[in-house]
């Protein structure tokens, strides 16, 4: 059964609009684009696989305009969808964990590097001076000056945690601290399994995810014994590289680069369901199915 469009955005319209229901209103004007209309077209753009803002803009207004009476220009939009970090993490939440992929007790963790300045000049004068640094890419043999991106998601390609951070850190650290701010979701997968590179490697790291209920599977060093499940490894270090590239898409279709906080942190957010169709993006198409039948 094919899902007519206007099915699909209504009913996703629904599903975020009754989600924000509780959320408090802030004083002043109303937009006139509602919070639930903003989230709508940002879900819809990942979806739909618009990396370029000014092209999804032109798309709505020929094809889904009769279902947004008001659409703003491009930098507006863009500046709306910076602010609204905190609201496009929570639904992008909210509709995986209608998924049966949300409780999968297998995790992939890795990091890329998010470059956000060539030159000089640009570090200086850049919003992101202070939280952004120099690091190395091993993969390419390069310094740069930017973030590293972390991402942690499921075999079948569902974002479940990310982070971006100061290049400088080390991976451990930085992932033990994105495992401590959603310790919850931990609590609620016993025995989980996360698969990492060799960057990950440390007996402390391990014992601190032993104590938590989460066992490592990672290559072996040089001077290390052959780990269990070490084969399986070469076939999972494609699937993650190509979550990596989906989150870093907005940034190298429209060859520019991060210039601040705000972009750089909303632009993964709002590609994290461009690279799992088949789970979130079906269970919308179930909703809509079943809501245009009632």
């Amino acid at each position: 059964m094919t899902t007519d469009l206007d099915t699909l955005v209504i009913a996703l319209y629904v599903k975020i609009d009754d989600d924000l229901a509780g959320s408090a209103r802030l004083p002043g004007r109303p937009p006139k684009l509602s919070h639930s209309e903003l989230l709508c077209l940002a879900v819809m753009q990942a979806m739909l696989g618009f990396h370029n803002e000014a092209r999804w803009l032109r798309y709505t207004r020929t094809h889904l305009r009769h279902l947004f009476p008001y659409l703003p220009g491009q930098s507006g939009y863009n500046k709306r969808l910076r602010a609204a970090l905190p609201r496009i993490k929570r639904i992008i939440r909210v509709l995986a964990r209608d998924t049966d992929f949300w409780h999968d007790t297998v995790w992939i963790t890795d990091s890329t590097p998010v470059p956000c300045g060539m030159s000089r000049p640009t570090v200086k004068r850049s919003d992101l001076a202070g939280f952004a640094g120099y690091g190395y890419c091993a993969s390419h043999s390069r310094f740069f000056w930017g973030l590293r991106l972390y991402l942690v998601c499921t075999p079948a390609g569902m974002p479940m945690l990310w982070a971006l951070a100061d290049p400088k850190l080390g991976e451990r650290e930085v992932l033990a601290a994105m495992l401590e701010v959603d310790a919850e979701m931990i609590k609620d997968r016993a025995g989980l399994l996360l698969i990492s590179d060799k960057g990950f490697a440390s007996k402390t790291f391990e014992r601190s995810l032993s104590e938590q209920g989460i066992t490592l599977l990672r290559p072996s060093r040089k001077k290390e014994v052959l780990r269990a499940g070490e084969p399986m490894l070469k076939k999972v270090r494609q699937l993650i590289e190509s979550v990596n590239d989906t989150s870093r898409m907005p940034w190298s279709c429209s060859r520019a680069m991060p210039r601040s906080v705000r972009w750089a942190t909303a632009a993964p957010a709002s590609q994290s369901l461009a690279h799992s169709p088949p789970t979130i993006t079906d269970r919308i198409q179930t909703y809509s199915s079943s809501w245009a039948k009632g």
